[in-house]
């Protein structure tokens, strides 16, 4: 039987080539073949997806310090994960952020970077940022910004929050107080009017420009498409091909809940499947109830407790994914 593993990453416990490494492990094993696919939604682990970086460069970090950016550059094709140079974890989380100071001149400066290198096509992954600063930090440090009329600018996004809303609806997760909100809304207010003045496009009306703190605004600003995370790494990865050709898929990811289901991976799998008439189940460390009935599900928790789901990932996930084969396929013991 040909598997295919297309899953996210275990955050905080397995990265989604390990996980896709150990649904194979537990293919092998019932004699199957599997093609191992690690997938992302455009946010954190999307540069890891589509092939990994190949180059770093020495960016200005969100708060101002030094940062080294790992990024790719293949084929005259850039990916840039905006989490590596202006990410919330390179400044240690919310509590030591300084949400009003937040800088995407890093990204900014990685886009320039690429320019130089000669990308003819940039993909800007989001998610996981420091800054609510419009991306003006990054337009800035775009020097000569005529040069991407040129360039395919594709920017990765999983939210349609719209650019003035970025303050009030991430700002608190970036560390940001009730009278900062309110701060640094006034300063996208005033944003839209600049991006409307500098490059005629109006910013407050695109959905998802207030990704990582409307960094996907001003990026739309500068020509820049926003699209789904999941379909655009789909794309990339010739997902859909590899599921047309499968017998059985096995998608999967940290927690199961209702916003999988909203352009991430396991809802991006299932909604392929479900077109080219594929069976799908999933793999995951742990699941709500109310969407635990969604679709063929092992929780590792559940079904291991949460101790060994930490201590033990890997050995989690293979026999997980063979309970999983074996209950959907209905042939024989996996002998555990």
């Amino acid at each position: 039987m040909r598997v295919v593993a297309a899953v996210d990453k275990f955050k905080g416990s397995l990265t989604a080539a390990q996980v896709a490494s150990a649904v194979g492990s537990a293919c092998w094993e019932l004699g199957h073949d599997c093609t191992e696919i690690p997938v992302a939604d455009g946010g954190d682990g999307t540069l890891d997806a589509l092939g990994g970086p190949n180059r770093t460069t020495v960016v200005t970090g969100p708060l101002g310090d030094p940062v080294s950016a790992p990024w790719r550059l293949q084929r005259r094709t850039a990916v840039i994960e905006m989490a590596r140079a202006s990410g919330l974890a390179l400044v240690g989380g919310r509590d030591r952020n300084d949400a009003m100071a937040a800088s995407t001149v890093g990204t900014g400066e990685l886009i320039d970077q690429a320019l130089d290198a000669g990308a003819k096509r940039i993909i800007v992954c989001l998610g996981g940022s420091a800054t609510t600063d419009g991306g003006l930090g990054a337009v800035r440090a775009i020097h000569a910004p005529h040069r991407l009329r040129g360039v395919e600018l594709l920017v990765a996004c999983d939210v349609t929050t719209r650019f003035v809303d970025a303050a009030p609806v991430f700002g608190p997760q970036k560390g940001a107080s009730p009278a900062q909100v309110r701060m640094l809304t006034g300063r996208l207010e005033r944003l839209v009017q600049v991006y409307r003045d500098e490059f005629g496009v109006d910013v407050s009306t695109i959905d998802g420009g207030g990704a990582a703190g409307g960094l996907a605004g001003a990026l739309a600003a500068l020509g820049g498409k926003l699209v789904p995370g999941f379909d655009l790494v789909a794309d990339e990865l010739d997902l859909h091909d590899a599921i047309a050709a499968a017998d059985l898929v096995v998608t999967g990811e940290g927690h199961l809940d209702a916003q999988s289901f909203e352009g991430k991976v396991v809802g991006g799998v299932q909604a392929i499947c479900a077109t080219l008439g594929r069976p799908v189940g999933a793999v995951v460390g742990d699941t709500d109830d109310d969407v635990a009935d969604r679709l063929p599900v092992v929780s590792l928790v559940r079904r291991y407790g949460a101790e060994r789901a930490m201590s033990e990932p890997m050995w989690c996930v293979e026999h997980a994914a063979a309970e999983l084969i074996v209950t959907m396929t209905g042939a024989g013991t996996t002998g555990r």
